[in-house]
């Protein structure tokens, strides 16, 4: 394995469109949503650790969920696991983590990866992010995997690439927000769009120089602890300054304002796992278009529906097209799959109406 590679595995976010499986204090990473036995985070981990050397993956998390990430990777020890002390979107977690591994190793080139996406396949997906590293060793480089769009999606943001680039790797033109329909229409036509998967690679010294340059302040507070980093000073430095860091998104921070970035479109499939109704397109179907998670079923007069259960797990269902049924716990969600961006504020009103304990 080539020891100037890392990857920065992004595991803090919450997940709450897959509530009640995903929830504040066990959030989506962390479950088996596929029903193959292991966690995303244990998916992603080991998709990266194919060509990636364990001790140079870091696991980018929040306080609350460091105990979860050591027992589900047993692999990667405490000091892997960059803790953020509040949540402050993803620019200034990705300073911190690229200045922490520019003081290992100056020479690195990295991955940031969300750790809830699904990929088939692991062989193609190697091969794009290794053509990107190339490219980022090769120049002063940020490049991002773009998925060829499927249909005129308005729930993603998107990357318009230059029409005229001939080479595999594309200058890009320009980052689009998530657009309505009928934009998203016009993307798929123009045919030079992709859809933002939010996996980004790039020297450290190359990000580093580009936050000097475009977020001076974000990189002036986190470069006063450059002494602090990989050693026993680090957690007090970053307790007392990380809720002082602006919050926001590498996208507007960074991605939006640097002249030399490039786009791969990806050669493997892929799935961001949003939602309930995205992890349904994923899964094996029976003949009336029902798909299930761990649940064994009798169903009757029911087609299209998303059923997800505790393994073993026995559901009766007649009469239902169309619905999200997930029994965790001390809840049951039987919702209709056409309101699931929905669950969402379902999810906060349970909450204030039962407790955050629920949420």
């Amino acid at each position: 394995m080539n020891k100037n590679y890392y990857a920065v595995l992004m595991a803090g976010g919450v997940g709450s469109r897959f509530w009640p499986v995903s929830t504040t204090n066990n959030p989506k990473q962390f479950h088996d949503m596929l029903g193959t036995g292991k966690s995303l985070i244990q998916k992603t981990f080991d998709r990266l650790n194919k060509f990636i050397p364990t001790e140079n993956i870091l696991i980018l998390t929040n306080e609350r969920y460091n105990d979860l990430v050591l027992e589900q990777l047993p692999a990667v020890k405490q000091e892997q696991v960059v803790l953020e002390p509040a949540m402050r979107n993803t620019a200034p977690c990705i300073l911190y983590a690229s200045l922490k591994i520019q003081k290992m190793n100056p020479n690195a080139v990295m991955i940031v990866a969300p750790s809830d996406h699904w990929i088939e396949d692991e062989a193609a997906f190697e091969a794009d992010v290794k053509a990107c590293f190339a490219k980022c060793e090769e120049q002063d480089a940020l490049c991002t995997l773009g998925i060829q769009p499927t249909f005129p999606n308005t729930g993603f943001g998107y990357i318009e690439f230059e029409k005229s680039a001939t080479e595999d790797l594309k200058p890009v033109a320009q980052f689009r927000e998530k657009p309505d329909l009928e934009t998203a229409k016009s993307f798929i036509e123009q045919g030079n769009f992709l859809w933002n998967a939010g996996i980004f690679m790039w020297s450290v010294e190359t990000i580093v120089n580009a936050f000097k340059a475009y977020q001076p302040s974000q990189y002036n507070l986190f470069e006063k602890g450059l002494s602090c980093y990989n050693n026993s000073e680090e957690k007090d430095f970053i307790a007392e300054h990380y809720p002082q860091a602006e919050n926001i998104s590498i996208d507007y921070a960074i991605l939006e304002q640097a002249k030399k970035i490039y786009t791969l479109p990806a050669t493997f499939d892929w799935n961001d796992l949003g939602t309930w109704g995205a992890l349904y397109d994923k899964l094996e179907k029976d003949p009336q278009d029902n798909a299930t998670v761990n649940a064994n079923t009798v169903l009757n007069d029911a087609k299209g529906n998303m059923i997800s259960t505790k393994a073993g797990k026995i559901v009766v269902i007649d009469g239902l097209d169309d619905y999200i049924v997930v029994d965790k716990d001390d809840v049951l969600l039987i919702y209709p799959k056409s309101k699931q961006q929905d669950i969402k504020q379902v999810r906060g009103q349970v909450s204030d109406a039962f407790g955050d304990e629920f949420a």
